[in-house]
């Protein structure tokens, strides 16, 4: 060590711990907070789920006007 020199300073140390703080704040808010990312990712999911059932049914539409045109098809045969 350098002559003088004793390590951290407690004023540097008190520093450090109020800068850890305020990242560990800042974390926490955008994890858990109103829009944090639990409550987009619990949205994401349900708009996922509401978009598969909208294409199932689109299917499933699309497959009876199938079956219609072709029973047309067949029945002017």
């Amino acid at each position: 060590m350098l002559k003088g020199q004793k390590g951290i300073t407690l004023v540097a140390l008190v520093i450090t711990i109020i800068v850890l703080l305020i990242l560990a704040g800042i974390t926490i808010s955008l994890t858990v907070g109103q829009r944090g990312i639990l409550n987009r990712a619990q949205e994401a999911g349900k708009n996922y789920t509401n978009a598969a059932r909208y294409e199932d049914q689109q299917l499933t539409d699309l497959d009876q006007q199938t079956e219609q045109i072709l029973r047309n098809v067949q029945g002017n045969n």
